[in-house]
């Protein structure tokens, strides 16, 4: 087989993971092919049993096209998601199922040289009991917190190597499939605009609430990262005069008054000096507890609760004023694993665009809540492999 022919066969694979069901027209002007070639190449695809043709699509007038789909349980993802604590591994099908229970780790990753060999052995030690052949996966896409260079393959921030030497190659070099690496806030936005709430958007901000703020540009219908891939750092917008350190080292960073950590803290203090709340029995020894404990009493009505995420919210639309005249987005989109709170960002939210943004450049841009919920960065993982797809293929074979 032509490395050319090879191109466009996995080019009609990933777009029928992004599409899910499309006909041979759809696809013709998806990849720049004639008819007689993309239904040939579909026509191989389904002798190779990787395409099932899904029967025909609704009539619109005039003869109905014969639609097509990937083929179920033939190729698989290995997806990761990490946070500055807990490490999540999954495997995915081509529909984005989760095939089995989603493996979740204990992994802190500030000062912890030995964090890229646990996550090795981890997602090999997945692979192995997942019994699935090696070569049915398509490859490792890993998303994680920090300043990301996605050409180099180099997390800035952690998961260091001697020698800034690739986390992508190294971790190839030991598993034996191809890697993609992402900074977690734009994975999860990739995943909002491949299958949530920003998908057919053109500039949509998605906001990833999480242990910091992080942020993922969707400008002209692509996910953008910026000269470097650093675009996005949402959370180091120097907003407070309140002389608290950042991580960053710098002072008064919007994730000082909004991040989930920063919530947690509040919650402990309230605690300490004797507010009445569901929160007096606080698991503070583990943030994810912690956060999973409040977001609970946020839905039961807890007062102190509630106050807490209101002020965090209202901290968060003054960064989000700074986008709308910035960018003019159609669209926030609320996602993360903070989001999981529901409805109670928005008023707060809306109420510090009422106060810091210009009436005129906000009344268009709607305040969404993420439906893809927690699982949102694992799927971001995915499409990230989906989206290097060809690159993956031509070069492997």
């Amino acid at each position: 087989m032509t490395e050319k022919k090879k191109l466009f066969k996995n080019r009609i694979l990933k777009e029928l993971y992004f599409g899910d069901t499309l006909s041979c027209a759809d696809l013709c002007f998806k990849i720049d092919k004639s008819f007689p070639v993309t239904q040939k190449i579909l026509e191989e695809l389904v002798t190779e049993n990787l395409v099932t043709d899904t029967g025909y699509a609704a009539s619109t007038g005039g003869r109905r096209p014969l639609t097509y789909s990937l083929q179920k349980n033939v190729m698989y993802l290995v997806s990761v998601a990490m946070d500055q604590f807990v490490t999540k591994i999954a495997i995915m099908d081509m529909q984005n199922n989760f095939i089995f229970p989603i493996e979740k780790i204990v992994l802190p990753l500030t000062n912890n040289p030995e964090a890229v060999q646990v996550l090795i052995d981890k997602i090999a030690n997945v692979i192995e009991l997942s019994g699935i052949p090696k070569e049915k996966f398509i490859g490792i896409g890993i998303g994680m917190p920090g300043f990301v260079d996605v050409e180099k393959g180099i997390n800035y921030s952690f998961l260091n190597l001697p020698d800034n030497k690739s986390i992508t190659k190294h971790i190839t070099a030991q598993i034996g499939l191809p890697v993609s690496i992402d900074n977690d806030s734009s994975l999860i936005a990739l995943a909002e605009l491949r299958f949530g709430a920003a998908k057919g958007d053109r500039n949509t901000m998605v906001i990833n609430i999480g242990w910091g703020i992080g942020l993922g540009l969707i400008l002209n219908g692509k996910l953008y990262r910026g000269h470097e891939g650093f675009a996005g750092e949402f959370s180091h917008i120097p907003i407070f005069l309140n002389g608290k350190l950042c991580w960053c080292g710098k002072a008064g960073c919007l994730e000082t008054e909004t991040s989930l950590l920063l919530i947690i803290e509040k919650a402990r203090e309230g605690i300490n000096a004797g507010r009445l709340s569901k929160l007096s029995s606080l698991p503070l020894h583990d943030p994810e507890l912690a956060c999973d404990a409040i977001i609970k009493a946020v839905k039961e009505g807890d007062q102190f609760a509630i106050e807490l995420f209101s002020k965090a919210g209202y901290n968060i639309g003054k960064g989000v004023a700074i986008l709308i005249h910035l960018l003019n987005p159609n669209k926030i989109i609320l996602s993360g694993r903070g989001a999981s709170a529901g409805q109670i960002w928005q008023a707060p939210i809306q109420q510090s665009l009422n106060e810091h943004c210009i009436h005129r450049l906000f009344q268009s841009t709607s305040i969404e809540i993420s439906k893809l919920g927690i699982d949102a960065e694992l799927i971001g993982a995915a499409a990230l492999l989906m989206e290097n797809y060809e690159q993956f293929k031509v070069s492997k074979n």
